[in-house]
């Protein structure tokens, strides 16, 4: 038994942030699945780094080039490909947990984020080519991914809800979610076979934190504020899941859209590598992990009920930040910004590489 498998007696998925064509081919993703490993997410930067860092995708590349594919229906292929095999790896997960666990995120392109309509029809089509009940597509939690997320719900399709960072982002996605059950009951549709996470990414706001705070009022916060926000953020999952509106779709098998734990590999080299697991572990979550921090979490993390047991000193950190002026909902906003912008750079990036590789061909 693995330190991963002692997250599950807390309640707590660890799932993998990463994925890569050999990993799902070689035997390490179905040896991490037997170590704990209950779902894998994927972003278009892990995309980029998985096709342009490595040769190991430059054979099809060329050969769906000299097929006569577009760039855009080669990503599709590598990408599609590497997905429904591990949906496959986990698909006993899946099964073993009655449809709680095993999934694997693909996001839709971050230029659609700005439009519903369009999000919604590459969602479908993502979800209609992949063909697995355990695929969740990721949506940004901007204005226009909000519309997107109620929709998608609303026809029984999964949904990881991404670039998160604020309470107020928080409630406007599980508003979101709930939305779409709604609609999905009135539809006629199973409520207990769509699910939802929702995922706050942890370890940026702390990095903006001690790029813009001045160090006398640094000290104090170093390495809390992230943990403060995320699990105040925990308090109102558990108050919104507790609300009559949910509970009555509950007792219709309604799922909690449990906060998923994103960016937790501590970039502060003064603080702990599995700060932002040791400190956030507790039911109905989940923590996808960089594979260098697994690998740490594995070696020397720490198992025990953290998410909920340091509500006085949070209060306190968000009342310090509060009193000298940091604005979390407004960092929030900007690291949101920053996250999509980074995103989209990463798709076009990866789509270059693959036009310069099939064109080599």
């Amino acid at each position: 038994m693995s330190k991963l498998h002692d997250l599950h007696t807390f309640g707590q998925s660890p799932w993998l942030d990463y994925i890569r064509k050999d990993m799902v081919h070689n035997g390490e993703l179905a040896s991490l699945i037997e170590q704990g490993v209950r779902g894998v997410t994927s972003n278009p930067t892990i995309f980029e780094n998985a096709i342009v860092k490595s040769n190991l995708y430059e054979e099809t590349i060329q050969a769906l080039g000299k097929e006569g594919k577009t760039k855009e229906e080669i990503y599709d292929a590598l990408a599609f490909s590497d997905i429904k095999q591990a949906c496959d790896l986990l698909l006993s997960v899946y099964h073993k947990t009655d449809r709680a666990d095993g999934f694997v995120s693909l996001e839709v392109p971050p230029a659609l984020c700005d439009d519903h309509r369009q999000t919604i029809e590459e969602a479908k089509r993502i979800w209609k080519a992949i063909d697995r009940p355990n695929l969740m597509i990721k949506v940004p939690a901007t204005k226009e991914g909000l519309l997107a997320i109620t929709a998608l719900i609303g026809e029984g399709i999964n949904v990881n809800v991404t670039l998160m960072f604020t309470k107020q982002d928080y409630r406007d996605v599980a508003k979101a979610y709930i939305d779409g059950l709604v609609q999905l009951d009135q539809n006629g549709g199973d409520l207990s076979g769509v699910a939802s996470v929702a995922s706050v990414f942890v370890s940026r706001i702390d990095s903006a934190i001690e790029s813009q705070v001045n160090e006398p009022l640094l000290s104090p916060l170093l390495g809390k504020v992230a943990l403060a926000n995320t699990r105040a953020i925990y308090q109102l999952f558990l108050s919104e899941f507790q609300a009559e509106r949910f509970l009555a779709l509950a007792q219709k098998g309604a799922r909690v859209q449990r906060p998923l734990w994103a960016s937790t590999g501590t970039k502060n080299k003064s603080l702990s590598d599995t700060l932002y697991i040791d400190q956030l572990i507790g039911k109905d979550t989940v923590n996808t992990m960089p594979p260098a921090t697994m690998e740490a979490f594995m070696d020397h993390g720490i198992s025990a009920q953290t998410v909920d047991a340091h509500r006085e000193e949070d209060q306190s950190t968000l009342q310090t930040c509060e009193e000298d002026g940091i604005d979390l909902e407004a960092i929030g906003h900007e690291l949101q910004q920053k996250g999509l912008q980074a995103f989209s750079d990463s798709f076009v990036s990866l789509m270059n590489a693959i036009e310069t590789v099939r064109q080599r061909g």
